[in-house]
């Protein structure tokens, strides 16, 4: 499956496949969802569901935390974990750059991005 491609960022939210996506998004290997999280306290295991049932498919999350950098809440780590997923926080300007990369190299990836 082709991933989303990542074109870019700003207040307003994301660039992908050349259209603009409002507010915070999930990036999964077959489709874009806009995602309710607005800061790191709403990124739940609730919230990131369709990351989570789309588990097999995916070995890394890349979640983008904002504006600046903060640690995964631990319940969310730990439910990640439990369906063979790997998480790596990082701020949303990071995690933008690093999607592709990964993406790029073949990873089963996904992102999960709160807007800036």
């Amino acid at each position: 499956m082709a991933l989303p491609a990542l074109q870019g960022y700003g207040p307003d939210g994301f660039r992908i496949a050349g259209e603009i996506v409002a507010g915070s998004v999930i990036l999964l290997p077959d489709r874009v969802l806009p995602w309710t999280a607005s800061c790191l306290a709403e990124a739940t295991p609730e919230s990131l569901a369709p990351v989570i049932e789309a588990s097999a498919a995916l070995d890394l999350l890349v979640l983008g935390t904002g504006r600046r950098f903060a640690l995964v809440p631990p319940g969310l780590a730990k439910a990640l974990r439990a369906v063979g997923i790997a998480v790596e926080a990082m701020d949303t300007t990071a995690a933008c750059r690093t999607f592709p990369t990964l993406a790029a190299e073949g990873r089963r990836v996904a992102a999960a991005l709160i807007a800036l």
